[in-house]
């Protein structure tokens, strides 16, 4: 017998390409770093009013947070109630959406919640949207 005769014949070697799993990999992740951002909120200690019928609306980019203790902020910056409407006219006009979103704590002043409305629809808002949270239904 000669030495091809008793050759073991070869097992074609599997091989499992990674390549292709590590960007999947690397594309999820980066798609749930990037979207994170946008889902997070804001860390201002706001306790909105309650509603029994509250719509979602979507992350506008004109937002006034009023704190319960009368501080105002537009988006993440603090502002005054006297340059509220300026500010308020330049941020609408950065962001080419006229909504404005009002989110004030539960416990602030009527008046001071209708002076921001007032500045607002003196900066030439279309919509104004007070944001409330949904009555969990427990009284």
């Amino acid at each position: 017998m000669t030495e091809l005769e008793f050759e073991r014949r070869k097992i074609p070697e599997s091989h499992l390409n990674m390549t292709p799993l590590i960007d999947m990999v690397f594309l999820l992740l980066i798609f749930f770093v990037l979207s994170s951002h946008f889902v997070s909120n804001r860390g201002f200690n706001i306790k909105l009013p309650e509603s029994k019928h509250a719509p979602h609306q979507k992350q506008d980019k004109n937002i006034v947070f009023i704190k319960q203790d009368g501080e105002i902020f537009l988006n993440d910056a603090k502002v005054q109630l006297n340059n509220l409407t300026e500010n308020l006219k330049a941020s609408i006009s950065r962001s080419g959406s006229r909504v404005v979103v009002i989110k004030a704590d539960e416990k602030v002043d009527l008046g001071l919640a209708v002076k921001v409305m007032d500045a607002a629809k003196q900066a030439e808002a279309q919509n104004l949207v007070i944001a409330t949270q949904v009555a969990d239904g427990k009284n």
